[in-house]
């Protein structure tokens, strides 16, 4: 199982690097036009896998008042810990081009990286099934931010290999989530369903937060139905894993 949980943790933060690496080879205004039809999908994939798996999943195994609660903690946990971001921020942002925001998004990526990690670790404990679903969800999310974060890096005064280096520390740090997960929740299993929610929390509050309100800033019809489409086809390639 360990090597499972540690194959599937690399795939989805190594493969959404190279995804993003390979995007930033083209155009910047191609970057632009196919960015929020990536969000979309990713969307998709992040709505499916809490919905339709990561809940259902969670709810067979733990009473549904204390499981749901702890949802409730985990998005008002993220709202708080993502306003704890912003305004040390705030504070830390000196003028553009000094390089100040590069430190603290890598730190801030690192640590993200490393709840994926948890997240993949406690599907896969759960299920083989489920804990692909959730890399293939992870996957989905991580590129469209590796492509935003690699851009940040590189208006920081980063060279394209350094951002890329730099990043690459950065996903790796879901690996130690994954494996510290694995033994603790191996010893504690009766948490498994609780860390379950906390993973649906986060990518409702992800989906919901952080990617939905960029998709609503081009307003024009044919980019809302393809917007739209893939959204749907997210929450579709879930559907399909799910139930093979």
């Amino acid at each position: 199982m360990l090597h499972l949980i540690i194959a599937f943790t690399l795939a989805g933060s190594i493969g959404a690097l190279l995804g993003a690496a390979m995007l930033l080879a083209f155009p910047q205004d191609v970057r632009q036009r196919l960015l929020p039809f990536l969000v979309s999908y990713a969307v998709g994939t992040l709505l499916g896998s809490a919905f339709l798996c990561l809940i259902p999943t969670g709810l067979e195994k733990a009473p549904p008042q204390p499981f749901m609660a702890t949802m409730l903690a985990g998005i008002i946990a993220f709202f708080a810990l993502e306003k704890l971001i912003l305004q040390r921020h705030s504070l830390t942002h000196a003028p553009e081009g000094s390089g100040s925001a590069g430190p603290l998004l890598l730190v801030g990526d690192a640590f993200h990286n490393f709840v994926d990690g948890v997240v993949i670790a406690a599907a896969f404990m759960t299920s083989v099934p489920l804990g692909m679903t959730v890399a293939l969800a992870v996957i989905a999310h991580e590129i469209p931010q590796e492509i935003g974060e690699f851009a940040i890096l590189l208006d920081n005064g980063y060279s394209r290999s350094k951002a890329f280096l730099l990043n690459t520390l950065s996903a790796t740090a879901s690996v130690p989530g994954a494996i510290l997960a694995y033994f603790w929740l191996g010893r504690a299993e009766a948490l498994v369903p609780y860390m379950l929610a906390l993973s649906a929390a986060s990518f409702v509050y992800i989906a919901a937060v952080d990617l939905i309100p960029s998709l609503h800033r081009d307003m024009k019809r044919g980019a809302s139905v393809k917007q739209l489409a893939l959204l749907i086809s997210g929450i579709g390639t879930i559907a399909a894993i799910s139930l093979a």
